[in-house]
């Protein structure tokens, strides 16, 4: 006669999308960007009613009410995304790439201009940035084009998928974004490479890339000028770096006290691109040491999830986002540190921005997908 099953008998056999997603999720990533989108809700305190206040809104929390929103719009795409399979992943990603990249053509169009680039939609009150989507499901997209290789290799999967990046990277230029633009191009290699780059399309990437920089910077005065100025600060206006450096050296090791930051009064971008200088003036060098760590394990821990990985597609995708995700955080925090020419680039999660949010949460949760239920055997579930 045998035993009556256990419940944990029961949960074990509980096959359930549910039950399957709790037990393949990597719950460190999703702890790890939550907590992240915690520190956004709290800089989002510290830096939004300044912010309103200097624009001009009546409502002192008007940027903290629409942070919240944000959040959770972010979260709700994170955990929804990451129950995708590999395949629904696939597909989601390709619906949003056509999709965004129908919209950026729009833009062009009909978009809303804002300091001298034309890159948001206005719809009902709110500015959407298609350009923060497109570039997740270009690397998705681009990961199953590549990894069809191995399979049919006399097909034009690569030449495809250039295709798709070098029309994405034209309608980012001409709004212009040069600097999402740069982003978009390195996780673009990193997918490239880790599918297996072969040598003479490396070449071409980097004597590419060099004559593109090249003619970036003497067709674009912003970008001439940015470039000059990072090289010779006295002959150009640095007030928003030199305001982020003044914010930095009063922070000191642990800050001056949440609230009490003084040069956020007068960073216009404070809490937006340079909310990491305003961090670590208020919370100090251990609160930024804390950030940074936080986003680098991350990073890590995400592409060795992905170097696990058997399914090529899912191995080349997977590195494409967390490299994705860990160079956006790494320019934003370099830009503040004037380790780089400045450019406009929010901090992952922790900045004010509604498109910015949305696209860093799928993101997160299309690389969720790609790399859950990574230690199975149950390929034909997952792939």
């Amino acid at each position: 006669m045998n035993p009556a099953p256990t419940a944990l008998q029961f949960d074990r056999s509980d096959a359930s999308w549910l039950t399957e997603w709790r037990r393949t999720i990597d719950w460190g990533l999703m702890g790890g960007a939550f907590f992240l989108i915690a520190i956004g809700l709290l800089m989002s305190l510290a830096a939004g009613p300044t912010a309103a206040s200097r624009i001009g809104f009546e409502n002192p929390y008007f940027f903290v009410i629409r942070q919240a929103a944000f959040a959770a719009a972010a979260s709700l795409i994170l955990i929804c995304t990451s129950m995708l399979d590999r395949t629904w992943a696939r597909r989601f990603a390709a619906a949003v790439f056509f999709v965004a990249l129908a919209l950026m053509v729009g833009i062009l169009v009909f978009g809303h201009e804002a300091k001298g680039a034309q890159r948001w939609l206005r719809v009902a009150g709110f500015s959407l940035q298609p350009s923060e989507m497109v570039k997740p499901a270009l690397i998705v997209l681009s990961g199953w084009l590549l990894s069809q290789r191995e399979m049919y290799p006399k097909g034009p999967w690569a030449v495809v998928a250039f295709v798709f990046y070098a029309v994405t990277l034209g309608l980012l230029l001409l709004q212009p974004d040069v600097g999402q633009a740069v982003l978009l191009s390195a996780a673009f290699v990193i997918t490239f490479f880790v599918s297996g780059l072969p040598w003479r399309w490396a070449a071409a990437f980097a004597s590419g890339g060099a004559s593109l920089a090249a003619l970036l910077y003497a067709l674009l005065p912003h970008v001439r000028a940015r470039v000059n100025s990072f090289f010779d600060p006295t002959a150009y206006d640095t007030y928003q770096i030199d305001k982020a450096a003044e914010a930095i050296g009063r922070g000191g090791w642990f800050g001056v006290g949440p609230g009490e930051g003084l040069v956020k009064a007068s960073l216009p971008d404070a809490h937006t691109d340079f909310i990491f200088a305003v961090m670590v003036e208020e919370f100090g060098l251990v609160a930024a040491i804390v950030l940074l760590a936080a986003f680098s394990l991350m990073v890590l821990r995400g592409f060795r999830a992905a170097a696990r990985l058997d399914d090529g597609y899912a191995r080349a995708a997977a590195a494409g986002l967390f490299a994705l995700f860990g160079l956006q955080a790494a320019i934003n925090i370099a830009v503040n540190v004037a380790l780089i020419p400045p450019k406009g680039m929010t901090l992952p999660f922790v900045s004010y921005g509604g498109s910015s949010m949305i696209g860093i949460g799928l993101t997160l949760g299309l690389a969720l997908a790609l790399v859950r239920g990574q230690g199975t055997r149950t390929r034909g579930r997952y792939g």
